[in-house]
């Protein structure tokens, strides 16, 4: 049975001689030829995908951006930048600010954002096992999903007020973090070289991507001494969830002071590994 989206009308007996009664129901999906063409399908909306990746360019530490900023951060034409903006502004997901003549984030993104992590499973039953894991080892533990050319944080948890690095939910880290390696070694090969093919130059150097192959295949989980961000040490196991919503990467990192690289490894990383048994549904 094909998958069902949309919605179409049908007509059910009357109730009455002279009465019908409409109900909406899913339609079904027709067009299943163009699945893995991307842009290139006729499908593929090219007006709603730059709009898309303007609201992209609002990450976290941005506070606000001009129609110039994000020509750069697009390639997009300014023209262009100028109708988009135009458009987000009037639909309220962006703000415009007169005194500078940028532009922020609206209210409309905070309820799409809202609407997503409400609905997300996976997250609500990670909570308990990494609050409870961020109180044991002090660290930040983070839950995770790829988003394009990062991993977007669904859910973190601090475990000591202590540390200086404390990122937040929609958070994006790099895939040469422990959570993007471990993303990515999780994946068949030809898809993890896709994906590192697009990413071109910011993308993770091919050794380390073997490393944490490598690692994953004999330990279940991928580490980071240092290599993400100086003086930072973290450890992340990627899992499929047992509620069908994907693959998730759940990470515990934190100062080298407090996360040693042999504690890490020797207790840290089995703490996680039985942490994430839980929500994949397998033996720890």
């Amino acid at each position: 049975m094909q998958p069902f989206s949309g919605a179409k009308r049908i007509t059910l007996p009357p109730s009455k001689p002279d009465q019908k009664l409409e109900l909406s129901l899913p339609a079904r999906r027709k067009r299943a030829a163009g699945a893995g063409e991307g842009a290139n399908s006729p499908d593929f909306i090219t007006a709603l995908a730059r709009g898309l990746d303007v609201l992209r360019c609002f990450r976290h530490g941005v506070a606000a951006l001009g129609n110039l900023d994000l020509a750069r951060l697009t390639g997009l034409p300014k023209p262009t930048i100028s109708r988009i903006t135009y458009t987000l502004t009037e639909l309220g997901y962006l703000r415009y600010h007169p005194d500078t003549g940028k532009y922020s984030p609206g209210y409309g993104v905070l309820a799409l954002g809202f609407g997503l992590l409400a609905g997300l499973e996976v997250r609500e039953l990670a909570k308990a096992s990494m609050t409870d894991l961020a109180r044991e080892t002090g660290g930040a533990v983070a839950l995770g999903a790829f988003d394009g050319d990062a991993m977007t944080y669904v859910e973190a948890i601090h475990g000591s007020s202590a540390l200086y690095l404390r990122l937040p939910v929609g958070y994006r880290a790099t895939l040469d973090s422990a959570m993007g390696r471990a993303y990515l070694a999780s994946l068949p090969e030809d898809e993890s070289d896709a994906v590192l093919a697009r990413l071109d130059q910011a993308a993770p150097a091919p050794e380390a991507i073997a490393r944490a192959r490598a690692e994953l295949a004999q330990s279940g989980c991928c580490c980071a001494i240092g290599e993400w961000q100086s003086g930072i040490n973290a450890v992340a196991v990627p899992f499929t969830s047992i509620t069908g919503e994907g693959v998730f990467v759940m990470s515990c990192g934190g100062p080298a002071s407090l996360l040693e690289a042999s504690h890490l490894r020797d207790h840290v990383a089995p703490a996680l590994l039985a942490a994430v048994a839980g929500l994949a549904g397998t033996q720890a």
